[in-house]
């Protein structure tokens, strides 16, 4: 099984670079699954309910999100109704929505995805790694599920290292979000599982984070109140992770970044 994972996506050429080549993407890595991390969709800040379908109709299977996910009001009331699109497992119970789900893959293959959000410098929701463990408990790689995908959306490099190794042997790709920058560790750890520190974003990287550079520079320059940051309208960069999953095992075979378009150095996974 081959699964993409694409980074943040952030405001109009983030969307329009997923938009232009997932479908591409699909046919020329023949892959059977494509998760996309949509909280930074609208204009920096959240995704709406059209944008998820733009994203579903060029073949997008799921979406994550993050701590911006209740940025668009409308999300509250969509989010319960649509399983394809994920918040952070580790909210609170009672809260809207679900943070992880089985889907089925191209030849009737079960994938299951899962987001969980960190807690270092982020907001202070429940254990991430007591929420992971709980949803595995019924799902395990090559029983009920042939790949399972899990997302730490988190600021430190270190709990989201930790998160890989805890699961390690027990899903098929460990991957980070958050920060926006594609680290350089992608890697098969010894247990099986693919993991990536963060995958980067799908924006523009003439910029910082994907935000207009006047703005945000004067915030750390000035240390004045600047206005609502705005994204860059530059050229975008698509940013993801590409894993091949042994089919018998559910862990995985291959694991390399994408990085396309834009700003930065084009690397392709080898697919021979």
């Amino acid at each position: 099984m081959r699964v993409l994972y694409c980074g943040d996506v952030v405001g109009r050429t983030g969307r329009q670079v997923i938009i232009d080549r997932v479908e591409e993407l699909r046919r020329r890595l023949d892959l059977d699954f494509v998760i996309v991390n949509g909280e930074n969709a609208a204009h920096g800040f959240g995704i709406t309910p059209e944008m998820c379908q733009a994203f579903y109709d060029v073949g997008v299977d799921a979406i994550t999100t993050g701590n911006h996910v209740w940025d668009r009001r409308e999300i509250v009331e969509y989010i319960g109704d649509d399983a394809r699109l994920l918040r952070p497992l580790n909210y609170p119970e009672g809260t809207p929505g679900i943070g992880a789900h089985v889907y089925a893959a191209r030849g009737g293959r079960r994938v299951m995805v899962l987001q969980v959000m960190g807690r270092l410098f982020m907001d202070p929701l429940d254990d991430p790694f007591a929420a992971a463990q709980k949803a595995l408990l019924n799902h395990r790689l090559g029983g009920a599920v042939d790949c399972i995908i899990a997302d730490i959306h988190a600021e430190a490099s270190s709990e989201k290292a930790a998160f890989g190794h805890i699961l390690d042997g027990r899903v098929s790709l460990v991957v980070g979000t958050h920060t926006h920058v594609p680290s350089a560790d992608c890697r098969i750890m010894p247990g099986g599982t693919a993991y990536m520190t963060d995958v980067g974003m799908c924006g523009d990287y003439d910029s910082v984070i994907g935000m207009e550079k006047e703005g945000a520079t004067a915030r750390f320059t000035r240390k004045m109140p600047s206005g609502r940051l705005e994204p860059a309208e530059g050229e975008a960069t698509l940013c993801a992770v590409f894993v091949e999953i042994d089919d018998d095992t559910g862990l995985a075979k291959r694991v390399a970044p994408l990085r396309t378009g834009g700003h930065l150095a084009e690397t392709w996974p080898d697919t021979n």
